[in-house]
């Protein structure tokens, strides 16, 4: 009997079979949609908290001045007052000294380590163990050991630093000598000597991570475009200046706005090692916002800092995410 039903009769039930499961696995995905914004809540609600809350809160702050009466709106006051100090303005030469110092010397140490690891020697994996040393270590615990290298009384380093006839007739206190007449009206330079050793310090804290950074991009050179240079007859020097930088440009462009990024908000090693001095030798922008926020408990001017240095870093923030898309883009 079941050969003389007509097949429509049949198939029908499958249909409907087909449909009803077809509907089941629609409402089923429906009702998962929602599971991967609940699974990203907790983050989202972390960075609501700590930073988007954060932000606008200092913007209305930075127009706000705090009275015995309470806080007033004041405009735009704050960023004139800002604008019309003279420390802004010499904290700002500071801040200019220290990173053209910084950079050129993390990327020169960085690129010159990079190189002589590119090599694969049978300890290269022992010295990039080395290398993460100082990575590994707080800025305000690496500016506090810095310190107690030159201290006058006990520092490792003192005995040489006292030596009338290495450093003068009374030797030289980095942490409290002065810096030199300036050579361009009140642009601090040259720098104090304690400009000079938080450079250093803050370059050895900051060589680990650029060095991997350029080595990883020395990796990417194919060794059949360095033999075929070498074949050619060209030296070390001209393989070098021709071929390895012009390749990894872009990574060297990322390093030094990694390295800028990070010295213009860096305040730990100058925190722990100089503090801002002697005087304000040292007095960084980043030093400057945590004086005026937190020493002088003026936090609508240093709210007023703050943003001009986010403008800053959300700068070179695009420009290094410019400069990753062209290098996308170009491999």
């Amino acid at each position: 009997m079941e050969a003389d039903r007509p097949m429509e009769q049949i198939a029908a039930p499958l249909v409907q079979g087909d449909s009803s499961s077809t509907a089941k696995a629609k409402r089923r995905r429906r009702r998962f949609n929602w599971l991967p914004f609940w699974l990203i809540l907790p983050t989202i609600l972390i960075l609501l908290a700590i930073q988007v809350y954060p932000f606008f809160y200092t913007i209305v702050l930075s127009l706000r001045e705090r009275k015995p009466s309470g806080w007033v709106y004041v405009g735009t006051r704050n960023f004139e007052r800002l604008f019309g100090s003279a420390q802004t303005g010499e904290s700002l030469g500071h801040t200019l000294v220290f990173l053209v110092g910084y950079a050129a010397l993390t990327l020169s140490l960085a690129f010159f380590i990079a190189l002589l690891l590119n090599r694969k020697s049978r300890l290269s994996g022992f010295y990039i163990t080395l290398l993460f040393i100082p990575w590994i270590l707080a800025d305000i615990i690496a500016g506090a050991v810095f310190r107690l290298l030159v201290l006058p009384d006990y520092g490792l380093f003192s005995g040489i630093l006292q030596r009338p006839g290495i450093f003068g007739p009374n030797g030289l206190s980095v942490l409290t000598a002065d810096a030199a007449r300036p050579w361009f009206g009140s642009f601090p330079f040259p720098p104090s000597p304690a400009m000079i050793y938080l450079i250093l310090a803050s370059s050895w804290r900051a060589l680990p991570f650029t060095t991997l950074l350029i080595l990883a991009a020395l990796q990417t050179i194919s060794n059949e475009v360095i033999e075929s240079s070498r074949i050619d007859g060209a030296s070390s020097w001209q393989t070098v200046r021709h071929i390895t930088i012009p390749l990894i440009l872009p990574s060297l462009v990322v390093a030094l706005f990694s390295l800028t990024l990070g010295g213009i908000n860096g305040v730990g090693m100058v925190f722990s090692l100089t503090s801002g001095g002697p005087g304000t030798s040292t007095q960084v922008l980043g030093y400057l916002l945590y004086s005026i926020g937190w020493v002088r408990l003026d936090f609508g001017r240093a709210a007023a800092l703050a943003l001009l240095l986010a403008i800053v870093n959300l700068a070179l923030i695009f420009g290094t995410l410019r400069i990753t898309r062209m290098q996308e883009r170009s491999v």
